[in-house]
């Protein structure tokens, strides 16, 4: 007896197995990603669950839409687009290129120290990049650099929104992984303080065998050591006490991660009065940034719970657990696979998909071999920044083409970022080979 073709249905394997394929054909099509997620969830929900698969994907929907921790992120946001548009970032980076002009690579120096700064501070990626790029390119040319090497230095810099706490990646991965997001953070801090001493240390060495040749109207700001500590204590100072009421109010228990960013936006205001940069259109534009980027994010949260839901109802984590038993990983070997998948959905995935994708998918496996999640977390995050530079799909080096001057070709960049990526994998190493890194520090503030 024939099997009518009204009746057939896919077998839910091969349905999980086409998801990731179809996934990647719709965002190098150019569809964006959040739109790419939802079309591959509802045709992989339609298959599964016929009529009922919306009811199933507005679950998901709602679920991530309701989520408390992932509030925080809109605040995150606006800190970070207050301390820009008011230009304190600016008064940041004078600070930094007052101290550091010096060094050898003085200029790239202080590029890399305002990018940690301002990260902490902001905890958007793609942000921390424009801005400083947009301050950065015409001091670094003046003084001599060469493109790659200003190319790289502001990847780089931009990059460690990614690490340095508080991170809205972070954030994301510790609401999806279902644990502490003080936790994650202070097992972040140690490895991420690592990674910008490694960038320092690359970049005077640099200076020194190779020095810049800075143009004739190039200047080294002089001024008398009084005014410098003025100009210290009134620009710099005010940003670490904010930086420190965020981070030392989640560390330490006292507040939520949705209220440690909203005491950051607060103070981020309460800054810009200081300095008389507050008014109403200043205001508007943050804002606008902060719906514009926050959309955005959570828009993609959403429809990658919707993905990861589907996945998961089309057998998705029973196929991946039985091809690691097949393949005999042990617990080092199934780290290594995983981070060699979120490096490769890193090449065509922003940070949001990549977190929202690999997170749930990896947890489970994580929890059951008894790994700690905050040593592998820190060590996922680190891979994450490391695809984020990585040609030819490098999203940094897209927003900083989006702003660079027409003579910094996509070649020169790709060459800048080559010595930060191998940065990045020896921070990588060194968490790897001492789990101390990450968990040392989490077990003296948090107690766990």
């Amino acid at each position: 007896m024939k099997t009518s073709r009204s009746n057939w249905k896919p077998d839910p394997m091969t349905i999980a197995a086409l998801m990731f394929p179809a996934l990647f054909v719709l965002v190098l099509t150019g569809i964006p990603i959040a739109f790419s997620l939802a079309i591959v969830s509802a045709a992989a929900g339609i298959a599964k669950f016929g009529p009922n698969a919306f009811a199933q994907l507005y679950g998901a929907f709602y679920s991530a839409s309701t989520n408390f921790i992932l509030a925080a992120i809109p605040m995150f946001v606006l800190m970070g687009a207050i301390l820009e548009r008011s230009g304190i970032a600016e008064r940041l980076f004078k600070v930094m290129q007052i101290w550091m002009s010096r060094l050898p690579g003085g200029l790239a120096v202080a590029t890399i120290a305002m990018g940690a700064v301002f990260a902490a501070a902001a905890g958007v990626v793609g942000a921390v990049e424009v801005m400083i790029g947009m301050m950065a390119i015409p001091a670094m040319q003046r003084g001599g650099y060469r493109n790659s090497q200003i190319a790289g230095t502001i990847c780089a810099g931009g990059s460690l929104g990614t690490m340095i706490p508080p991170s809205v990646i972070a954030v994301m991965y510790a609401s999806l992984a279902q644990m502490s997001v003080g936790e994650l953070l202070a097992g972040m801090m140690l490895p991420g303080l690592l990674m910008v001493g490694l960038f320092i240390i690359y970049l005077i060495i640099q200076g020194v065998l190779a020095p810049p040749q800075p143009t004739q109207d190039f200047a080294e700001p002089e001024m008398p050591l009084g005014e410098k500590l003025r100009i210290t204590v009134t620009s710099l100072l005010p940003i670490c006490a904010l930086i420190f009421a965020v981070l030392g109010s989640l560390l330490a228990g006292i507040a939520s991660p949705t209220e440690a960013a909203s005491v950051g936006a607060v103070g981020a205001t309460l800054l810009s009065i200081f300095y008389g940069r507050f008014n109403l259109a200043m205001l508007f534009e943050s804002l606008k940034i902060t719906v514009r980027i926050s959309a955005m994010i959570l828009l993609i949260v959403a429809a990658g719970t919707m993905f990861m839901g589907t996945f998961a109802a089309n057998g998705g984590s029973r196929m991946i657990r039985s091809f690691i038993e097949a393949a005999g990983f042990g617990d080092t070997g199934m780290i290594i696979f995983f981070l060699l998948i979120v490096l490769l959905l890193g090449f065509v995935l922003d940070w949001t998909a990549n977190v929202l994708i690999a997170v749930p998918l990896f947890t489970p496996f994580i929890r059951s071999a008894g790994i700690d999640p905050v040593w592998f977390g820190t060590m996922m995050i680190i891979v994450i920044q490391t695809s984020y530079l990585t040609p030819p799909m490098a999203s940094s080096i897209f927003y900083l083409k989006s702003i660079a001057p027409p003579d910094m070709t996509y070649g020169q960049m790709c060459r800048g970022v080559v010595p930060f990526i191998l940065l990045q994998i020896a921070t990588l190493l060194a968490v790897a080979l001492f789990p101390a890194l990450s968990t040392w520090l989490p077990s003296q503030i948090i107690g766990f």
